[in-house]
């Protein structure tokens, strides 16, 4: 079982009322770890010290810790710091309290000066911003701007959406809230009440009702028997009435034998021999049944518990992991030999680029006279007032009719102000207000550019090679010295059968780009498209980085699509070079989430530009729609493009719904599904999906917990849809 590392909202709930017997104590100096850990040091009348951390990083927590548990003070304190201090210093501690039922606490400090909040965030990625007295955030650990709040430095702090806070609710709302779900009992109680996984499943064992049992099938029995059990955890919250623990472990094989239990059913404490030999991996405020097959220690109180639990937790993942003592330097090899091909195949490919751009500029020479006369006549016609469609109307008459000038003639484009014509080759696009000369400029200009690019390119294999002889040297240094070997354990972790195992442990790692349609390709790169016009808007305006490509169907309706060249955290690469597969993948992801497929179809033709070529700026006197974008120069297009769309369930390194292209899909997914047009609405499609999803897991719960129909439903495309037979 993988060790708890965030407080659920049951958690937070306990605990504010034990931090507000602290009410009054004073502050005496704040001190920021790293970027995510907070720690306050205050006085209380009564106690003493009392050291306060806040951590918002991989562990999400809040509680006190023995002043002899403190941690050296950092350095030289950064300006959040610095501007807690300060805030705070000599501020009393007016109390805290959690925001309706969500992972929030906001602690109220009081100064003569005027009132401080800090807002502490423990879902996602993590956050504490420090508000005045009307909610004005002064600073934040993270900048937050989202569509649905903001979280910035000037503004007013923003909570997030509220949502059903079941230790408050009514009867009839329970009832209703319960209604609207078209899942089981315990997934229903999981998300429509907001009591997670773990709660959930513990109310349903409370009230002895069956945790699969489908909402449609619960009767009011069911109904009356959860309540109850919802209001008897409310009561002991409000009242304080807890009797936390820490849950243990096996250390050596995960497995741990059931603690006898006294008549009231709760764990009997452990001997302390058995203790030592456990590693911990959940703290409760209160006994759960749901843990009963796990031997635990009983604590006077949660904040109590919580110390002990998070400074053990600590120590064990100090603990060497023979794993982790070798540097994967196979990986490292690969990665870096993934590298020099693409930038032998960027080198061999900006020799034919360059090459073609001067041949187009030297056949624009050698047939001056044609393409003049043809430039000449577009100019004359646009002065004239001629429609862009109209011009190219007459030029295909006279090119039908045998005229000179006309033969090269192509196509036109007014939004970008071009003629495409075609001379003895490739079609070359002229801008209509320059001359042959200038246009010609431009091309030898372009060739120019591509083989400096291939100057660079020829500088960072070296750059390459070298690191990776570095790599390879201290893999042989490591192996002369028999480090320890890991091929066995890879092996043992490549073998696993996920389906199989009685208990899948859940590992969950929210991304920035989760909110949009996305997959990585084959080759890992990262695709992501808008779900609807503010997306679109917001991928072109926000990630579209140099080096991306940009994909969209010719069917009106379809979502941007941006193939990732580097991650927005990384250093952006001008010569990343994406490989046709990975082009090919996102042009199958953009024609299967578009109208090609809520029509019916089966292809449809998507076209490839660099991100370069992609501008929010409309032609004067034209208009982009919300979510529309203007492209210009040539167009890569992949006709008959086919769609395609799988879902399944990745299990490493993170446990997710997965969904996109098969062929990307189904190299990192334990289990998918194939879909294809069909009949079935996009609701229905995913909860048959999630229904064979989950009886081919022998852990059934665990499809529960990560792959809800509304989560699978994500991935699917609009319209109609039906499972494919394998």
């Amino acid at each position: 079982m993988e060790p708890k590392r965030e407080l659920t909202s049951v958690d937070l709930a306990a605990l504010v009322g034990e931090l507000g017997t602290y009410e009054g104590a004073k502050v005496d100096k704040a001190y920021l770890y790293g970027d995510d850990l907070v720690r306050l040091k205050m006085r209380d009348f009564d106690r003493g010290r009392v050291e306060l951390l806040i951590e918002v990083g991989e562990q999400k927590r809040v509680q006190t810790l023995s002043p002899e548990r403190v941690p050296d003070a950092p350095g030289r304190p950064p300006q959040f710091a610095m501007m807690l201090r300060n805030r705070l210093s000599g501020a009393d501690f007016v109390g805290v309290e959690q925001y309706e039922f969500d992972r929030i606490l906001e602690f109220v400090f009081d100064r003569e000066d005027g009132v401080t909040r800090i807002i502490v965030e423990l879902f996602g990625q993590g956050n504490v911003a420090v508000t005045d007295s009307e909610y004005e955030v002064i600073d934040c650990l993270e900048t937050v701007r989202l569509k649905s709040r903001t979280v910035v430095p000037g503004s007013r702090y923003e909570f997030p959406e509220s949502r059903v806070n079941p230790l408050t609710i009514s009867r009839e709302a329970f009832d209703h809230s319960m209604d609207d779900s078209d899942t089981d009992v315990v997934r229903t109680l999981a998300t429509q009440l907001n009591f997670g996984g773990l709660y959930a499943e513990e109310l349903c064992t409370r009230a002895g009702v069956e945790k699969t049992l489908d909402i449609e099938d619960a009767g009011e029995d069911e109904y009356e028997r959860l309540y109850e059990a919802i209001e008897r955890l409310a009561i002991d919250l409000r009242n304080g009435q807890v009797e936390p623990r820490v849950y243990l472990e096996d250390g050596d094989d995960g497995e741990s034998e059931a603690n006898e239990t006294n008549d009231a059913g709760t764990s009997a404490e452990p001997a302390d021999e058995t203790a030592a030999n456990n590693h911990v991996v959940d703290v409760t405020p209160f006994p759960l049944e749901e843990r009963n097959v796990l031997p635990s220690e009983p604590y006077d109180t949660f904040l109590d518990a919580l110390e002990e639990y998070f400074l053990r937790l600590e120590l064990e993942d100090d603990e060497p992991d023979p794993r982790a003592q070798r540097p994967d330097f196979e990986e490292q090899i690969a990665k870096h030999q993934r590298i020099i091909d693409q930038q032998e195949g960027a080198i061999a490919g900006f020799d034919e680029q360059a090459e073609a751009e001067r041949e187009k500029a030297e056949l624009l020479y050698a047939h001056y006279g044609t393409v003049d006369d043809l430039l000449s006549t577009v100019r004359s016609a646009r002065a004239d007032g001629v429609p862009w469609g109209e011009i190219a109307g007459r030029l295909d008459e006279a090119k039908e009719q045998g005229m000179d000038a006309a033969q090269p003639f192509v196509d036109v484009n007014g939004k970008e102000g071009t003629v495409t014509i075609r001379l003895e080759g490739d079609p070359i696009t002229l801008l209509v207000e320059d001359g042959v000369e200038k246009n010609a400029d431009r091309l030898y200009t372009e060739a120019k550019r591509i083989a400096e690019k291939k100057e660079g390119a020829l500088a960072a294999i070296e750059d390459t090679r070298e690191e990776l002889a570095e790599i390879k040297r201290r893999r042989d240094e490591w192996e002369a010295d028999d480090g320890p070997e890991t091929d066995d354990i890879d092996e043992e972790a490549d073998q696993r059968d996920w389906l199989a195992e009685p208990s899948v442990p859940v590992r969950e790692n929210e991304q920035w780009y989760e909110r949009f349609r996305w997959f990585h390709t084959s080759d890992g790169f990262l695709v992501i498209g808008g779900r609807n016009a503010d997306q679109n808007e917001e991928l072109v305006k926000k990630y579209l980085e140099r080096g991306d490509k940009v994909l969209h169907t010719q069917a009106h309706g379809g979502p941007v699509t941006v193939l990732k060249a580097t991650d927005p955290s990384e250093a952006s690469s001008k010569d990343i070079e994406i490989p046709e597969s990975s082009v090919e993948e996102a042009a199958q992801f953009a024609v299967s989430y578009s109208s090609v497929w809520k029509d019916g179809r089966y292809a449809g033709d998507v076209y490839v530009v660099d991100s370069d070529q992609v501008s929010k700026t409309p032609e004067s006197g034209e208009y982009l729609e919300k979510g529309g974008f203007a492209i210009r120069g040539d167009r890569r297009y992949l006709d008959d493009t086919p769609v395609g769309v799988a879902v399944g369930i990745q299990c490493e390194p993170y446990t997710r719904v997965i969904g996109g292209p098969p062929s990307a899909i189904e190299a990192v997914a334990v289990t998918t599904i194939r879909v294809e047009p069909g009949r079935f609405a996009q609701a229905d499609a995913a909860k048959r999906i999630y229904r064979e999803l989950r009886e081919r897991f022998t852990d059934e719960s665990f499809v529960r917990k990560i792959a809800s129909p509304d989560q699978i439903a994500h991935f699917l495309p609009p319209g109609g849809s039906r499972l494919l037979e394998e």
